[in-house]
């Protein structure tokens, strides 16, 4: 349990920290409307357009989250040389967040989701992204970026969403420049690229992700779970890893052992972007000075807020304060 003066105690130290996010970010382009008739030129419904919203999406939803828990943040990634580009660089400073980190490439697009949604139903979904590698001057850049930087950031987010940013030498050679100065490197893999992040400080797979990562189908029992997850923890040379569960809350596993915290969730309305809140909250109250295990449980606070809202949603310090005093009338 984490009472309620510690839990300020933490809250009040956000706006000190200072976290880098990278990743494949992207734009989360929503198109609402209406719909009223069927088309007569082929069998699909016809929206009547209302409104356009675009959000941070990707591992800048990471940001989005940091953001609205006051951290300063820091942004690597990769945008093309585009409207859209343009657009999230747009996004991005209106957030005070730092953008020098933010690669353009001539040759790729600014990954866009748009989604058609109408008598609140999602009736389509249009992808524009380059899921390729990002080239080796790309990856330099980068790098450049966060050596430039690295002094000033107390903790790395790696955000992977299998799109071509996190290769294998920028994964690897970001956790070796992290560990050099002692800074935290947590990571939300992939499973295929997992054995890229040996070395980080942790990961917080869901539970099919870690069956991938493991390559196996399914845990036998809650002893087995433990064994494995221990397991894929040395195998990564881990300090800790969070695995989340749905239903199920979430566990740490540390040191040889396994803490469990219940899901706080009092609804679940969209799960969508989630994981992203359970990293950025898990990351940043360990640098505001958090245990591990304190980090964990605001993280399952936060991630229970955001569940209840529509879309890819964030929590702030007032919204945890306030859920966690009601679970726990700390």
């Amino acid at each position: 349990m984490v009472g309620k003066k510690r839990l300020e105690e933490i809250l009040n130290n956000f706006n000190n920290a200072k976290i880098a996010v990278v990743g494949d970010v992207m734009l989360d382009d929503y198109i609402f409307g209406s719909v009223d008739r069927i088309s007569p030129e082929a069998p699909v419904p016809v929206v009547s357009v209302k409104r356009e919203s675009f959000v941070l999406g990707g591992a800048a939803n990471v940001l989005n989250n940091l953001s609205s828990l006051n951290a300063k943040v820091f942004a690597f990634g990769v945008i093309g040389n585009d409207d859209n580009g343009k657009r999230f660089l747009d996004v991005l400073k209106e957030k005070s967040i730092y953008t020098d980190g933010i690669i353009i490439d001539e040759k790729r697009p600014t990954a866009v989701k748009r989604r058609v949604i109408a008598q609140n139903q999602q009736l389509l979904r249009m992808d524009w992204e380059d899921k390729t590698s990002i080239t080796s001057d790309i990856e330099d850049k980068i790098l450049e970026q966060i050596k430039n930087n690295i002094d000033n950031i107390d903790a790395f987010i790696l955000s992977d969403y299998d799109k071509g940013v996190l290769t294998a030498r920028l994964s690897r050679e970001i956790i070796r420049l992290a560990n050099e100065k002692n800074k935290i490197v947590t990571v939300d893999p992939k499973p295929k690229n997992h054995m890229n992040y040996v070395g980080a400080t942790s990961i917080t797979p869901n539970r099919k992700e870690a069956m991938e990562c493991l390559g196996i189908e399914s845990f036998k029992n809650e002893e087995d779970l433990t064994s494995q997850m221990l397991k894929l923890k040395e195998k990564l040379q881990l300090k800790n890893l969070l695995l989340t569960r749905s239903e199920e809350g979430m566990t740490l596993f540390e040191d040889g052992a396994a803490e469990t915290i219940s899901t706080v969730a009092k609804e679940v309305y969209d799960v969508t972007g989630a994981g992203d809140t359970v990293i950025s909250v898990f990351t940043l109250a360990k640098v505001a000075g958090a245990t591990w295990f304190e980090a964990a449980r605001v993280a399952n606070t936060a991630a229970g807020i955001v569940v209840g809202k529509m879309g890819t949603a964030t929590a702030t310090p007032e919204q945890i304060t306030e859920f966690y005093n009601e679970l726990y009338n700390s």
